[in-house]
């Protein structure tokens, strides 16, 4: 890793050699100097982005950045009432599962002529990400900024008190039949307050004190992405019949249904905390709390996780299906520009910069996420082995292609007002998995 003073000249080098191209510009005047307000939600990341807004400040004096952070749960809300008042950022991270329902209402600036111009190289992005963020009209309507996997965080004293090593950890398996040696681990690691083991015989399941997995929510928003979804993909199952711009969804597929229906099935095992409970309660904490074993999550997560004080913390690989290979989700997150921007021009410098090694160097050096940029991503794992962290986990699914996209689709906001009810009261045993064949139905006739 360089040394801070080297990492800044090379960063201030690559601001101006960026600023020196010209930004995108296609006016000039007001519109590429003043103040840009740029939103983004995940509060780890913020101090990497304040810092990318300092160094982009120096290099263009006319610009200033107001870098704001606001909670996933209220974020979407402010942006959208923001768009319909006039008063939405003028930059903000973007979301896949999002940016589609921005374009039907015409509110992101396309970036091809200020890409073009200014020679920004989409090559140097990890494979597939730089064409996430083309719409159906064949523009572009961001850069990549990052991307994630999901994998498990486990707590490794819990672990070895249940008698499993970190290599069976790191080598479990899934089926929806009777959940593998993944079920296995999960009933080992659950204890009831008498301390009796999920696989024990006087397990009370309506007692417990400590979950083999944690449960945050149905995660039917975004496709079972942290969840599920790793499991129903070794299955061969796929959320839509195409990805980008699918316009079928597959819920009535009997592969997903069974994975949910394991799923939904450790609640009532008592492996895995009831839905009810997870109301208002934050699953990371929970987990840093000693009250669950496994937490399924993204790599955006680590720097949460590892910050737990007293926790000895071990990531494994997501389970493998019957063909021995496992399976993540593949989500890579833009950043755009508000088409109701006062200052096109500067925004989209900006977002050049977001996208570029200057900045993202910035970001793999706080080892919190992994950059979209190839040689920026590598350097964010060499950040996080210095901190002592194996992120293979996460690192492995892109290194070895077991990857699958986040599904982008129209109409993704009522996908998602139509299925999480529909997974929340199979997750709830209030209905069985067969029943998500008739909100698969509903989801469908929006596309007719």
């Amino acid at each position: 890793m360089m040394n801070k003073k080297a990492f800044g000249a090379v960063a201030a080098a690559a601001v101006l050699a960026l600023t020196a191209c010209g930004g995108g510009s296609t006016g000039g005047g007001d519109s590429a100097k003043g103040e840009i307000n740029y939103w983004l939600w995940d509060a780890n990341q913020l101090p990497a982005y304040q810092e990318c807004a300092a160094d982009f400040t120096k290099a263009n004096p006319d610009i200033t950045v107001k870098v704001t952070q606001t909670g996933w749960d209220d974020y979407w809300g402010k942006i959208n009432n923001g768009m319909a008042s006039g008063t939405a950022p003028d930059v903000f991270t973007n979301h896949l599962a999002k940016y589609p329902d921005f374009l039907k209402t015409k509110q992101l600036v396309a970036l091809d002529d200020a890409v073009a111009q200014d020679n920004v190289d989409l090559s140097q992005y990890n494979e597939g990400l730089a064409d996430l963020w083309v719409g159906q009209d064949g523009k572009r309507y961001g850069l990549p900024k990052d991307w994630d996997t999901v994998a498990l965080f486990y707590n490794k004293t819990m672990a070895t008190e249940a008698g499993l090593t970190p290599e069976q950890m790191g080598s479990l398996t899934w089926n929806p039949e009777d959940g593998g040696s993944y079920e296995q681990a999960i009933a080992r690691l659950t204890v009831d307050k008498n301390g009796k083991r999920g696989d024990e015989p006087g397990f009370d399941k309506d007692n417990v004190a400590v979950y083999g997995l944690g449960l945050p929510n149905s995660d039917a928003e975004n496709a079972g992405q942290t969840q599920w979804s790793y499991l129903s993909a070794t299955t061969g199952w796929t959320t839509t019949d195409k990805n980008p711009w699918g316009t079928h969804y597959n819920y009535d597929d009997q592969r997903v249904q069974d994975t949910i229906a394991w799923w939904a099935s450790l609640t009532e095992k008592g492996y895995m905390p009831k839905l009810e409970t997870t109301v208002g309660a934050n699953a990371a904490d929970s987990f840093g709390a000693g009250k669950a074993a496994i937490n399924s999550h993204g790599s955006w997560m680590i720097g949460q996780y590892t910050g737990y004080k007293g926790l000895d913390l071990g990531i494994a690989p997501t389970p493998t299906g019957a063909d021995g290979k496992n399976a993540s989700m593949f989500n890579g997150l833009a950043d755009s520009v508000w088409a109701g921007t006062k200052k096109k021009d500067a925004a989209i410098k900006w977002v050049e910069y977001l996208g570029s090694a200057a900045c993202q160097d910035v970001v793999a050096s706080k080892a919190v996420v992994f950059p979209a940029i190839k040689t920026s991503s590598d350097k964010a794992a060499e950040a996080f082995a210095a901190k002592g962290v194996d992120v293979s986990a996460f690192t492995q699914h892109v290194e070895e292609k077991t990857t699958f996209m986040l599904p982008i689709t129209d109409n993704a906001a009522k996908v998602s007002g139509i299925m999480k009810p529909a997974m929340d009261a199979v997750i709830s045993g209030k209905a069985p998995a067969s029943s998500l064949t008739a909100a698969n139905e509903q989801v469908n006739a929006l596309f007719e």
